[in-house]
């Protein structure tokens, strides 16, 4: 069984309020989830209204497959994200088993 996990940390430039960057990142995150079928979460900058750390998980059978995965949830984000840039991606492949 291989594990994917990645991590895309994001600065949010026109974002005003908590209330406001929550919306958005809540928006994507849910629409990741339902598209690719994966663990999605804001999980860092929990309190900061400028920045967003979102993690995201895949199981699969093939080390391909699995990484085929991380490379299209990074692609979504990178395409919907157009309110703020990418500051960091980070993806692991852990083999269990």
């Amino acid at each position: 069984m291989i594990v994917g996990v990645g991590y895309i940390s994001v600065q949010l430039f026109e974002s005003q309020s908590l209330k406001e960057k929550r919306r958005v990142v809540r928006s994507v995150v849910e629409r990741a989830r339902s598209r690719f079928n994966v663990s999605v979460a804001e999980v860092d900058y929990l309190d900061s209204w400028q920045m967003a750390g979102i993690g995201f998980s895949c199981v699969s059978n093939s080390s391909i497959h699995a990484d085929r995965m991380l490379a299209e949830i990074i692609k979504f984000f990178e395409a919907n994200l157009a309110f703020g840039a990418i500051a960091d991606i980070s993806t692991e492949l852990i083999h269990v088993g």
